[in-house]
């Protein structure tokens, strides 16, 4: 399995086809609801048992270690630092890409649900190019190894002006859910 389909960070972050991505990281870190924090599992597309461990590392500074299949797998594992930031009812993560990815900075959504589970959201490309074809936000298309991506490099205010707007309220695209760990999902 490649490290990269591990994780939706560019977050927690399963990196599957087109990416949007963006200059700068969220402008402001905030500290995360406790609940995310903590070993979620779901299993892929390609039926792996992926885990996403998610963890505090400094002030408001967190890392996710992602893993396949068990803890003790250390040939799959890869780790991202992230930060988050709460806007209105959604919450947001941003981490930095790698360098074969552009080394800029990934934005996803996520919620933690009423059945226990950590919903991801990746931002959809063919709309946010779309957009920046029509002068809405600024950026330009990049071309990835997984096809075009968009790389905005608008001001935060007006992305989150455009996120916040209702009309955009189907720009996130639902990417992955995880369930909580249990003890005996661990060995």
């Amino acid at each position: 399995m490649k490290p990269w389909r591990l994780l939706v960070l560019g977050v927690a972050l399963v990196l599957q086809g087109c990416l949007v991505s963006f200059k700068e990281p969220l402008p402001q870190a905030e500290r995360a609801p406790v609940h995310l924090l903590g070993v979620w599992t779901r299993v892929d597309e390609w039926g792996d048992k992926l885990f996403l461990d998610l963890r505090r590392v400094g002030n408001n500074q967190y890392r996710a270690l992602a893993y396949v299949n068990s803890p003790k797998n250390t040939q799959t594992r890869e780790q991202y630092s992230f930060i988050v930031n709460h806007r209105g009812s959604r919450w947001y993560l941003s981490a930095g890409l790698p360098k074969s990815l552009g080394g800029n900075y990934v934005l996803a959504g996520f919620e933690l649900n009423k059945h226990d589970e950590l919903v991801i959201y990746n931002l959809d490309v063919d709309r946010l190019l779309q957009e920046l074809e029509m002068g809405t936000l600024s950026g330009e298309l990049v071309e990835t190894p997984h096809g075009d991506g968009a790389l905005i490099s608008e001001d935060w205010d007006k992305v989150f002006s455009y996120l916040d707007d209702p009309a955009n309220a189907d720009i996130f695209i639902e990417v992955a859910r995880y369930e909580r760990v249990t003890q005996a999902d661990q060995e």
